[in-house]
């Protein structure tokens, strides 16, 4: 669990990181003024405002309803969670190269105008977008953890966090360090593994709750990489490796890693029409 808390704090800050870097180092080089940089900062103040508004109807949502019902809730959350991680992957493919000119493309035309308004509202929603999605993954795990589980995950939020910072300074130092094309590449493979972690961890709650049938065990690893222990407990739960899966475990991959492949081969093929 900490481990997937850790790797979460620092992709999702990384992120936010890296469009806030682009628009103070556009300001800087637009030479603007106290007034323009107190816009950027207020965005990203509004930003943690709206992520933490929607922690907390999450929350208060949830706090309405039955045992069984938040069980169920949370299942579908870890779902939901998956399915983002899938699609910030086919995002930062399609938009990662252009990010940075398009977004200085639609600064510059605010600038000319003064109107550092729109400054304010891509820090905002840059914040607040990296921020929904960390609710978003991080709500059944915090929900499930007892007071013990709770202050580990909170020590390896702030470690995530200080990665994320360490990492962007490493690629603001340029590719000496930490190539661009390197940290996006390895990112989303971890990322589409942490997928399929939450996705297998939901099917099996829906085992958990009746709705899946109980299934045979097929293999045994455990004398390879056990689970169980502290370094297969860290890879089952960043990867979704289970040292004795059952039909639904394996289902479960092959639904996963299925749609994934589809879904990226069909993206490679549309940007490739679109660029011809």
């Amino acid at each position: 669990m900490n481990g997937q808390v850790t790797f979460i704090i620092w992709r999702e800050s990384v992120e936010a990181l890296l469009v806030i870097g682009i628009l103070a180092g556009w300001l800087r080089h637009e030479s603007a003024s106290r007034r323009a940089a107190w816009f950027l900062w207020g965005g990203v103040v509004a930003g943690l405002a709206l992520a933490l508004l929607f922690a907390l109807t999450m929350l208060g949502f949830s706090g309405l309803l039955s045992s069984d019902a938040r069980k169920m809730m949370m299942t579908l959350m870890v779902f939901i969670a998956a399915g983002l991680i899938v699609q910030m992957v086919m995002w930062m493919r399609a938009h990662g190269r252009s990010l940075k000119r398009d977004l200085e493309q639609g600064l510059n035309a605010a600038g000319e105008q003064r109107q550092w308004w729109m400054v304010f509202v891509l820090a905002a929603l840059a914040v607040a977008r990296e921020g929904s999605e960390t609710v978003v993954f991080l709500y059944g795990t915090f929900a499930a953890a007892r007071d013990a589980a709770l202050t580990g995950a909170v020590a390896s939020a702030v470690l995530g966090l200080f990665l994320a910072i360490a990492t962007y300074g490493a690629l603001q130092a340029g590719g000496r360090f930490l190539p661009w094309r390197g940290f996006f590449r390895v990112s989303e493979i971890m990322l589409l593994l942490l997928g399929c972690a939450l996705f297998t961890s939901g099917m099996g709650s829906l085992v958990g709750h009746g709705l899946l049938p109980y299934t045979a065990t097929l293999w045994d690893s455990s004398a390879v990489l056990d689970d169980g222990g502290r370094i297969g407990g860290l890879v089952a739960g960043l990867t979704g490796y289970r040292a004795t899966p059952d039909q639904v475990t394996l289902a479960a991959w092959i639904i996963y890693w299925g749609a994934v492949i589809g879904l990226l081969r069909l993206q490679a093929t549309r940007l490739r029409l679109r660029e011809a």
